[in-house]
């Protein structure tokens, strides 16, 4: 079989287009547009002018704005300066979002507290432990249809893409066996240092297969806020050092939930007539997971809870917040399919 190595990263993020005023105000700065910042006075009036920390979970316009102002520290966006990075107007705007959007996964992902570190790595296998009926991704080994998948795609294309960048950033702050632990998952998620291999390289090619781009954030224009607040998430426990804990317990949540969903939508593939270029990612994930959980669960959070208890509550909370947002996104899709509707925001071109 042969792999396209047709670069599926290492390209900025392309300038979407607003969904409100806060995020057409930062686009009009980045762009050169605006000579007077003001974006932290803007932010500051949206978040004023909303009670219920969730709203900003489902709020098109918050979750844009956070998105593009993540990327300013990631891969970075078409034609706008490196310098944005830590303008002091656009990281104060960011902060006051930010302050929300903890707030409200923190409400969702809301769990009982546990007795102490030692309860971590029980806590999370129960957490994580497949549910007894079908579920989403029951239905695409079974049932969904080509254009489906490629919705699916769409939505997990942003962060996917990117596989295992966010996570990275945990790397320096952690000592020790939790240290040695996270770069013996990286590094396989980086295929061991081979292009061919790397995750992101390889759901690239399963894109590719089903007839979509593989370029980084093509699809940004199309993905609802739900999609956007599950990326955005990751982005906000990866940048902050405090949040070392939520980061952990996010890399849990989503190693040891991967493994039987990636074996049905390998089936589901093959049911639809794909062959190995397009079932490669998932086949990948079946072997590479069911090692993993044990790593991360056990050796990262694990040790990671015993070596600094503080965050013992925040590793949970990592975890429930990211199979709250998962199980958001997944109601939106079937709730969507289920009216004869698609999930994107316009139909994918």
């Amino acid at each position: 079989m042969q792999i396209d190595l047709e670069a599926p990263r290492g390209t900025r993020m392309p300038m979407p287009s607003a969904r409100g005023p806060l995020s057409a105000h930062l686009i009009a700065v980045l762009s050169g547009l605006e000579a007077n910042p003001g974006f932290a006075a803007a932010a500051q009036a949206l978040v004023d002018g909303n009670r219920d920390h969730r709203w900003i979970v489902f709020d098109e316009d918050a979750q844009l704005s956070l998105t593009i102002l993540y990327e300013l520290h990631l891969q970075g966006l078409s034609e706008v300066s490196d310098r944005w990075e830590w303008d002091l107007d656009l990281l104060a705007g960011r902060a006051t979002l930010e302050a929300v959007f903890e707030a409200a996964l923190r409400e969702i992902g809301a769990v009982p507290a546990e007795d102490g570190p030692e309860a971590v790595v029980p806590r999370l296998w129960e957490m994580t432990a497949p549910s007894a009926g079908p579920g989403m991704s029951t239905f695409m080994a079974r049932e969904a249809d080509v254009e489906q998948f490629r919705e699916v795609l769409i939505h997990r294309s942003l962060n996917q893409l990117r596989e295992a960048d966010v996570h990275t950033l945990g790397i320096p702050r952690l000592a020790g066996a939790p240290k040695g632990a996270l770069v013996e998952v990286q590094a396989d998620e980086y295929g061991g240092g081979r292009l061919e291999r790397m995750h992101s390289t390889l759901f690239a090619t399963t894109m590719r297969e089903l007839g979509l781009s593989s370029q980084y954030a093509h699809y940004l224009d199309l993905v609802p806020s739900v999609t956007l607040a599950s990326l955005n998430a990751l982005s906000l426990f990866g940048l902050h050092r405090r949040l070392l804990g939520a980061l952990v317990g996010h890399l849990c949540a989503v190693e040891t939930t991967s493994s039987a969903p990636s074996k049905d939508y390998s089936a589901g593939l093959r049911r639809l007539g794909f062959g190995r270029a397009a079932t490669l990612f998932y086949d990948e994930h079946v072997e590479a997971d069911s090692v993993h959980e044990q790593i991360v669960v056990r050796d990262l959070a694990g040790g990671l809870a015993q070596q600094r208890p503080e965050l013992a509550a925040d590793i949970i909370f990592g975890a429930a917040a990211c199979l709250a947002l998962d199980d958001l996104l997944g109601a939106h899709i079937t709730g969507c399919w289920s009216r004869g509707e698609s999930s994107l925001r316009a139909p994918a071109v």
